[in-house]
C-alpha cells in the first residue's frame, strides 16, 4: 500500500509535469501565427512578470502570507538586479524561439542546459573544470548537433534565440547560487517574485518599447483578456508547483521527473502541432544527449552525497576513533583538577565522538540541495 505522504508526493510531481508541459504548449499556441496569432514574446513575458509581481505584492503586503526578507540596497543592486536582467533575457529569448522552431526541437536543444550552466560556473569561478564532466558535456553537445542535423524545419535564428536564452538562464542560476551561499538569503517563490518580477518587467520594457511597441501600433492584434489571464495564471501556478516539488522530493527525483516531462512534451507537441515533425535522427541525437545529461546528473548527485560523508571508510574511522580514545585515556585527569584549572585540558568524558561527521555534513545544507533541484526545473518555466 502506498502511504499518504508518498501519494501526495506523486500528486505534486504529476501537477508539476502537467503545468510545466501546459505552460510551454500554451505559450507556443499563443505566440504561433498559425493559431492564436500573438507573435509578441516580450509582451507576453511582461504580462507574466506583471501578474506574478502583483500577486506576490498582495500576498506579502496585504494578506501577509509571508514576510519580506531583510534586503539591503547593496544586495539588491549587486545581486537582484543582475539576476532579474538575466531572468528577463532568458524568458525573452526562450519565448521568441517559439516563433521559429518547434516545441519538440526546443526540448531537444534544452539538453544543452547542463553544458551552459557548467561553462558559466567555470568561467565565474564557482566550479572547476573536470575531465569527466567535460567528456559528458562533449557527449551532450554531439547529441544535440546530431539532433539538429536531423531537424526538418531547422532555423538558425530560432536556434540562436534558444541558446542565448539558455545561457541567460545559466547566468541567472550561477548568480542565484552565489546569492544563496555567500549572502545566506532564503528566497521562496513568493519573495523571489516579489523582488525579481518587477525588476524583470522594467528590463523587458526597454526592448519592448523599441521592438514590439511600434509594430503593435500599426497591426491589428487580438487581445483576449481571458486567454492572457489564464496563461499568466498557469505560469504562476507552475512556480508554486516547483516549490512544492522541491520541498517534497530530492534532486534525483526532480531530475528524473524533468527527463520524463521532456519525453511527454515532445510526444504531446508532435500530436498537437502537426508542423512539429521529428525524424529518427532527431531521436538518435536526443538519446545521445540524454545519456550525457543522465551521467552528468549522476555525477552531481554523487558529488553532493560524497561531500556529506567523510571520504574514509568505516573501518578506518573506527581505528582512528579508537586511537584517539586511547590517546585521551592515557593521561588521567581527575574531575576536580579539571574543574579547578580553567586552562587545563578537558577530560576524555567531554569529547564528542562523531563531531567531525556532523561538521562535514553541514557543508551542504538542505537549502543548497534544494537549489540543485531548482536549477533543473527553472529552465522550463519560460
Amino acid at each position: 500500500m502506498i502511504s499518504r505522504q508518498h501519494l501526495l508526493t506523486y500528486i505534486y510531481l504529476l501537477v508539476y509535469i502537467l503545468l510545466s508541459s501546459g505552460v510551454i504548449l500554451y505559450n507556443k499556441w499563443v505566440l504561433s501565427t498559425k493559431y492564436f496569432n500573438f507573435p509578441y514574446p516580450i509582451t507576453l513575458t511582461m504580462i507574466h512578470m506583471g501578474f506574478s509581481g502583483a500577486v506576490a505584492f498582495f500576498l506579502i503586503r496585504v494578506f501577509k502570507v509571508v514576510s519580506p526578507i531583510q534586503m539591503t540596497f547593496k544586495i539588491y543592486a549587486t545581486f537582484v538586479v543582475p539576476i532579474s536582467a538575466f531572468f528577463a533575457s532568458s524568458l525573452w529569448f526562450g519565448n521568441t524561439a517559439y516563433l521559429y522552431i518547434s516545441v519538440a526541437f526546443i526540448q531537444m536543444l534544452k539538453a544543452l542546459m547542463p553544458v551552459a550552466t557548467f561553462l558559466t560556473a567555470v568561467v565565474c569561478g564557482i566550479d572547476k573544470l573536470r575531465f569527466d564532466v567535460f567528456l559528458n558535456m562533449v557527449l551532450v553537445s554531439v547529441g544535440v548537433v546530431v539532433s539538429s542535423y536531423g531537424e526538418i524545419h531547422f532555423n538558425v535564428l530560432g536556434t540562436a534565440y534558444q541558446i542565448m536564452g539558455m545561457f541567460g538562464e545559466a547566468l541567472r542560476l550561477v548568480l542565484t547560487q552565489v546569492l544563496l551561499q555567500k549572502k545566506g538569503l532564503t528566497l521562496n517563490p513568493i519573495t523571489s517574485l516579489y523582488y525579481i518580477a518587477p525588476c524583470s518587467f522594467i528590463f523587458l520594457f526597454v526592448p519592448w518599447y523599441f521592438l514590439e511597441k511600434p509594430v503593435m501600433e500599426v497591426s491589428q492584434i487580438q487581445f483576449n483578456s481571458w486567454i492572457f489571464f489564464s496563461n499568466a495564471l498557469c505560469a504562476l501556478a507552475l512556480n508554486f508547483s516547483i516549490f512544492l516539488v522541491i520541498g517534497r522530493t530530492g534532486a534525483v527525483t526532480i531530475r528524473v521527473a524533468g527527463v520524463l516531462k521532456d519525453w511527454i512534451l515532445i510526444a504531446l507537441s508532435t500530436a498537437l502541432f502537426p508542423e512539429s515533425m521529428i525524424t529518427s535522427l532527431n531521436i538518435i541525437g536526443y538519446a545521445i544527449a540524454l545519456c550525457g545529461v543522465i551521467i552528468y546528473n549522476y555525477l552531481k548527485v554523487r558529488d553532493s552525497r560524497a561531500s556529506q560523508f567523510p571520504p574514509e571508510s568505516l573501518p578506518d574511522r573506527a581505528v582512528k576513533e579508537f586511537k584517539m580514545e586511547r590517546k585521551e585515556s592515557d593521561v588521567y585527569v581527575p574531575n576536580d583538577d579539571v574543574n579547578n584549572n580553567n586552562g587545563g585540558r578537558i577530560g576524555w568524558n567531554a569529547s564528542i565522538p562523531g563531531s567531525e561527521v556532523d561538521e562535514e555534513a553541514t557543508l551542504i545544507p538542505p537549502l543548497r540541495l534544494s537549489h540543485l533541484g531548482r536549477s533543473q526545473l527553472s529552465s522550463h518555466t519560460s
